[in-house]
C-alpha cells in the first residue's frame, strides 16, 4: 500500500502537524514489518521556510504560492500512490479561508480521504463552498465528532454514506512511575490545574484565572499551569499581547503566585507527564462551535479529571460521567466544581478512572486500525469522489434559472450597478452599461419562456431613453438622486446599448417595443462612424447585425456595418503576426467580444477573409485562456502581451460571458458541436470550474460574485457579474434548444450579402 499524506508536519509546531505524524505512525504500526510506503506533502508557512523535515517529506507546498498546489497534484498523479489522506483546517492552506487547497484536490486523479478538523455551523459563503468542494472530490470524509456528521448532512448537503466517524487519537503512553514533573520544585506539594495547547483568545484562559481567587481561598496551594506556546499566527500579528494580558489579570486578582506559564511546544511524552501530574485538566473554550479538540482527546486518553465548557466535542467525549461541564465564561461555576473535586478525592478518582477506561479506545493504534478500514474501502471502491473530468456538456448540471436577484437590484428607475455582498448599494447609482445588459438578458429570458422578465423591461427601456442625448449619444452614469454624472459615456457603454437596442428591434415581444428600439437606434446611428475603440465598435457591430436582420435593406446600417467591420479587420492585420494573432498588442478585458463581432458580421456578409480572421483570433484566445480542465480568463492585473506572462487575476465575469457568446455564434455559423462543448466548458467557470475551484454564482441569492482575486472570491454581487452569468446561462439554453442548422446550408431570405 502506498499512501500520500497532505498537511502540515513536524518540526512545524502545529496541532495538525502533530496529528498527521501520529496518524501515520498509528497506521504503520498496524502493519508490523510490512508498512505502507509513506509520502508526506508538507504545507510550509512563511515562518517555517528553514525547517528541516524528516525523509518521509518528499514534497513541500509554500502556503501562499498557488502554483505549488497544482504542481504537487501533478506529481501525485504521476506517482504510484494508492490513496491520499488530506488534513483540513481553514488556516493551514493559502488564500482566504485556505481556498488554495481546492487547486490541489481538483487536479487529483487518486482516491482521496479528507479529515475535517473544523466543520462550521455558520460558515461564510466561501467557507461553505470550500467544504462542499472538498466533500465532492473526496471518496470519504472523516470527522471526529458526531455533531459534525449532522452539520455536514444538514448544512453542507454531504451524503451520509460518504462520512466516517473516527474519534481523535491519543498517545499510547502510560503515566510514568516516577514523574519528573511532580518532582519539579514548581509542582511539589501543589494541587495542580492544567490547560495545554497553542494559546489564543478563543481558549478562554481568563475564565480560569478569574476563578482562581475563590479556589485559592479554599485551597491556597493550587497552581494553574498554562502549558503551550502562543499560536505562531497570533505572535506574528500581535505578539504576546494575550499572554501579557493574562499575566496582568493574575496580578490584578492577586493570584500571580498561583499561576505558571510554560511557554513551549512539548513532546507527547512530556505532555503525558504533565497530564498525569495534574489533579484537574481545564478546557475553558469560549464558544460551543468546537467540533474537535485534540488537547481534550489527549487529556481523556491520559485519564485526566476534566472540567470543560459545553462545546460540542466536550459534551460528546465527557458524557456518562467522564468529566464535568460548566457554562461559558462562568468562573463562579468553574470555581465551585474545582473546589468540590479537590475536596473529595474519591469523586476525583471516579472521574479519572472513567476517562482512563474510555481513553483506552482512543489510543493511536486502535484509531489507526479504524483509518486502515476506511483506506481499504476507498482503494477497493474508488468511485465515491468526483474525479477530474474535462469537456463535460450537460445542461442538467445547470442551476435553475432565476430572476430573483435581478428583481432585487431593479427599481422603477433601472438596475443598480453595485452591491455590498448581496445587498444593493444604492449610493453607487446606475449605469447604462448594466441597464443595457439587463434589457438584453430580459429579452433572451422571454424568448425562452420566462415571461416574468417582461415585468422588468419597462424600467430598463425608460432608463436608456432617459440617458440618450440630443445628438443620439448616451450618458452612462446616473446617481441615486437621478442626476447625470457625465455628459457622454464611453464607447464601450455606447456599443453595449446599441447591442441591446438592436436585439430589441429583432426580438421585442410587441410592436411598441420594436418601434421604441428602432427610434433610439436610428437616432444613435450617425455616431457609429466616429467610433474608434475596438470594444465599442464590436458591441455596435453585434447590435447592427440584429437590426439588419429585421431591416435588411437599410443602406445606412449596411454601410455602418461594412465600415466598422473594416476597422476591426484592419486592426487585426496591423497588429497580428505569426506569434500574435490578435487585434491589439495586448489581451485585456472582454476579449472574446472582438472575434464574436466578426462572427456576427460574417453571418450577414459571408466574407471569407473576415471569417478567417474571426476563427484565427478565436483560436489564439483559446490557446491563451482555455486549459485542459478550466477556463482561465486574462486577469486585469497588467493584461497580457506577446512577451509577457498571462496575469491570472482579477478574473471578471464579463470575460466568461463573451466567450460563451462567441462559441454560441461560432456554432451557429459552423454547426460544429465542439463549440457547444466549449461553450458549456467556459460557462462552467461560473459554477466552479476555474483556477480557484469555487463557484462565483451564488445558488442562495441567485446573484453572481464580482470575480476571482488572488486569494479568493470578490463576494460583492453587482449587476455586471450577475447579468453576465444570466446571459451566459440563457445563451447555453438557447444553443441546446436551437435547430443547429449550418447557415451555409440553408436559404434564409433574411440573409443579405453586404459588400
Amino acid at each position: 500500500m502506498k499512501l500520500t499524506y497532505i498537511s502540515t508536519y513536524p518540526p512545524r509546531e502545529c496541532g495538525l502537524a502533530t496529528f498527521n505524524r501520529s496518524l501515520i505512525n498509528a497506521i504503520n504500526l498496524n502493519f508490523g514489518d510490512k508498512q505502507p510506503q509513506t509520502t508526506v506533502v508538507a504545507i510550509n508557512a512563511d515562518s517555517s521556510d528553514e525547517l528541516v523535515y524528516p525523509p518521509e517529506v518528499k514534497m513541500l507546498i509554500r502556503q501562499q504560492v498557488i502554483e505549488d498546489y497544482t504542481e504537487v497534484a501533478e506529481r501525485i498523479n504521476a506517482s504510484n500512490c494508492d490513496a491520499c489522506i488530506l488534513q483540513h483546517e481553514f488556516g493551514i492552506y493559502g488564500g482566504n479561508d485556505g481556498i488554495y487547497v481546492l487547486s490541489l484536490i481538483r487536479q487529483l486523479a487518486k482516491p482521496l480521504i479528507a479529515i475535517l478538523h473544523t466543520v462550521l455551523e455558520r460558515p461564510s459563503y466561501q467557507q461553505k463552498i470550500i467544504l462542499q468542494s472538498i466533500a465532492r472530490k473526496s471518496d470519504k470524509i472523516v470527522v471526529m465528532g458526531k455533531t459534525a456528521i449532522k452539520l455536514l448532512i444538514n448544512i453542507y448537503g454531504v451524503p451520509r454514506k460518504k462520512i466516517s466517524y473516527i474519534e481523535h487519537g491519543a498517545p499510547d503512553l502510560e503515566a510514568p512511575v516516577i514523574n519528573p514533573v511532580k518532582r519539579d520544585i514548581l509542582f511539589r506539594d501543589r494541587k495542580t490545574l492544567l490547560t495545554f495547547g497553542l494559546i489564543s483568545r478563543n481558549k478562554g484562559l481568563e475564565t480560569v484565572i478569574q476563578a482562581l481567587p475563590k479556589i485559592v481561598e479554599r485551597h491556597p496551594d493550587v497552581l494553574y499551569v498554562v502549558l503551550g506556546a502562543t499560536h505562531p499566527g497570533i505572535v506574528k500579528k500581535s505578539g504576546e499581547e494575550y499572554r501579557e494580558y493574562l499575566i496582568a489579570l493574575a496580578e490584578k486578582l492577586g493570584v500571580s503566585k498561583n499561576i505558571a506559564f510554560v511557554n513551549s511546544f512539548v513532546s507527547e511524552e512530556d505532555l503525558i507527564n504533565y497530564l498525569s501530574a495534574a489533579d484537574i485538566y481545564v478546557s475553558p473554550y469560549l464558544h460551543e462551535a468546537q467540533i474537535t479538540s485534540g488537547t481534550l482527546a489527549y487529556a481523556v486518553g491520559a485519564g485526566s479529571a476534566i472540567v470543560a465548557t459545553p462545546y460540542w466535542h466536550a459534551k460528546e467525549i465527557l458524557d456518562n460521567g467522564r468529566g464535568r461541564l460548566f457554562d461559558f465564561k462562568d468562573e463562579s461555576a468553574l470555581a465551585n466544581i474545582v473546589i468540590e473535586l479537590l475536596d473529595d478525592e474519591e469523586k476525583l478518582l471516579v472521574i479519572k478512572n472513567k476517562a482512563y477506561q474510555y481513553g483506552l479506545g482512543l489510543r493511536w493504534p486502535a484509531i489507526g486500525k479504524n483509518y486502515i478500514d476506511v483506506i481499504r474501502e476507498v482503494i477497493d471502491n474508488p468511485d465515491q469522489g468526483e474525479r477530474l473530468l474535462s469537456w463535460i456538456t450537460d445542461p442538467e448540471l445547470m442551476p435553475e434559472f432565476s430572476l430573483d436577484y435581478v428583481q432585487f437590484l431593479t427599481n422603477d428607475i433601472g438596475i443598480i450597478q453595485h452591491a455590498k455582498y448581496g445587498i444593493p448599494n444604492w449610493k453607487e447609482g446606475y449605469c447604462i452599461d448594466d441597464n443595457s445588459r439587463a434589457l438584453l438578458m430580459a429579452l433572451m429570458a422571454h424568448q425562452l419562456g420566462y415571461d416574468e422578465a417582461l415585468e422588468l423591461m419597462p424600467a430598463y427601456l425608460s432608463f436608456i431613453l432617459y440617458m440618450q442625448t440630443e445628438d443620439g449619444n448616451f450618458r452612462n452614469f446616473l446617481d441615486y438622486k437621478h442626476e447625470y454624472l457625465d455628459k457622454k459615456g464611453s464607447e464601450d457603454a455606447f456599443g453595449r446599448t446599441i447591442w441591446a437596442l438592436g436585439y430589441l428591434v429583432r426580438f421585442a415581444h410587441n410592436n411598441s417595443g420594436s418601434r421604441f428600439g428602432e427610434d433610439l437606434f436610428r437616432k444613435a446611428l450617425p455616431n457609429f462612424k466616429n467610433l474608434s475603440h475596438l470594444r465599442g465598435i464590436s458591441n455596435t457591430i453585434i447590435g447592427l447585425t440584429y437590426y439588419l436582420k429585421e431591416h435588411p435593406s437599410d443602406k445606412e446600417s449596411i454601410d455602418a456595418l461594412n465600415h466598422l467591420t473594416g476597422v476591426l479587420v484592419n486592426a487585426y492585420e496591423r497588429s497580428s503576426s505569426k506569434r500574435w494573432r490578435w487585434f491589439e498588442e495586448y489581451l485585456t478585458y472582454d476579449n472574446a467580444i472582438l472575434p464574436l463581432a466578426l462572427m456576427h458580421s460574417v453571418e450577414l456578409t459571408r466574407d471569407t477573409n473576415t471569417l478567417n480572421i474571426a476563427l484565427e483570433s478565436m483560436r489564439f484566445l483559446e490557446n491563451a485562456t482555455l486549459g485542459a480542465s478550466y477556463f482561465n480568463p486574462v486577469g486585469n492585473d497588467g493584461w497580457y502581451s506577446v512577451d509577457g506572462k498571462l496575469p491570472s487575476y482579477d478574473q471578471q465575469a464579463i470575460d466568461s460571458m463573451a466567450m460563451v457568446l462567441m462559441y454560441a455564434q461560432t456554432h451557429r455559423l459552423t454547426n460544429d458541436t465542439q463549440y457547444l462543448e466549449k461553450q458549456f466548458f467556459v460557462y462552467s467557470w461560473f459554477l466552479g470550474e476555474n483556477s480557484l475551484c469555487v463557484p462565483v454564482y451564488d445558488r442562495e441569492t441567485k446573484g453572481c460574485c464580482d470575480g476571482l482575486n488572488p486569494v479568493g472570491i470578490n463576494l460583492n454581487q453587482g449587476a455586471e457579474s450577475t447579468l453576465a452569468y444570466l446571459i451566459s446561462h440563457l445563451a447555453v439554453l438557447q444553443s441546446f434548444k436551437s435547430n443547429k442548422i449550418n447557415i451555409y446550408q440553408q436559404a434564409d431570405h433574411q440573409q443579405t450579402t453586404l459588400k
